[in-house]
């Protein structure tokens, strides 16, 4: 995939129960593209480019026009704010669930947010104005981007939340655990200068951190440029938001899915993302 890359971004380069992998009849993980009945995939299809999401790509920067909206089928992407005083913060993470410049079908705006492959992948790509085109064709497509909408603003809520009221190690915690649930191993291709800029702390927090959760088991090693971890002790390390966001994401799909279809989630899971707190 021929994206450009930002300076500030560039950093060095076994199974898991996250987000469910889901494919349609043409072979698509990206879960909202797969949900889709089969005569309004057919719409996108002959405007979907397959592209390789390179690690540390930028994909759309802040302040520039929307170009693409781009579906993840492998990868992780954080949506990061810029602010003016030269530091940075992640908002969301996005994988195989969701998509990048969605909200381009509002109208023509500059991004507010700078988009970052944290875990390289693939992806399906479509020019906004083609997929402003048909989304004013098809309900069902509307519908795909009102849900993805949705598990969007559930996600900066409760992150605002998160950033408020919990301490920095719960927090990166988290965003670990958010970020493995987009891909499909526990060596997360991470380094401590991109978590800062994550979490909007310094190095050195990031570097104290570290060790601190390698003390409790959560962090099996860390060096050259990947982060591996223990996904069990690092949930215990989080706050309840990670598996809140991941509950609500579950229940957003299953709402508008075909029963048959939609995931099922386990009762303790239900009952631990309710015993926590949703913030809504």
């Amino acid at each position: 995939m021929d994206v450009s890359r930002h300076s500030k971004w560039r950093t060095p380069q076994t199974r898991h129960c996250g987000f469910p992998v889901v494919k349609s009849r043409d072979g698509m993980s990206n879960r909202l593209l797969a949900a889709l009945p089969a005569s309004d995939l057919d719409l996108l299809e002959p405007e979907l480019d397959t592209i390789v999401l390179d690690q540390d790509a930028v994909l759309s920067r802040a302040g520039d026009e929307i170009e693409y909206v781009v579906f993840p089928h492998r990868g992780a992407i954080t949506l990061m704010i810029d602010m003016a005083d030269g530091h940075t913060v992640a908002t969301a993470a996005i994988g195989r669930e969701g998509a990048v410049g969605m909200l381009s079908v509002l109208g023509p705006s500059p991004s507010a947010t700078t988009a970052i492959v944290r875990a390289a992948g693939t992806a399906s790509r479509i020019p906004a104005s083609r997929f402003l085109g048909v989304f004013n064709r098809s309900p069902a497509i509307r519908r795909m981007v009102q849900n993805h909408v949705k598990a969007m603003l559930m996600q900066f809520q409760l992150g605002l939340a998160c950033n408020a009221l919990h301490p920095v190690e719960a927090r990166m915690a988290r965003w670990l655990l958010q970020l493995r649930d987009r891909v499909d191993h526990d060596a997360l291709p991470l380094t401590q200068q991109a978590l800062s800029q994550m979490l909007g702390v310094r190095r050195t927090t990031v570097t104290l951190l570290m060790r601190k959760l390698r003390e409790r088991g959560a962090i099996r090693s860390d060096r050259r440029g990947l982060i591996e971890i223990d996904r069990r002790q690092l949930a215990a390390a989080a706050c309840e938001c990670h598996q809140t966001m991941r509950l609500e994401v579950e229940e957003i799909f299953s709402a508008s899915s075909d029963p048959s279809r939609a995931p099922v989630l386990l009762e303790d899971e239900r009952t631990q993302g309710r015993k926590s707190g949703n913030v809504r």
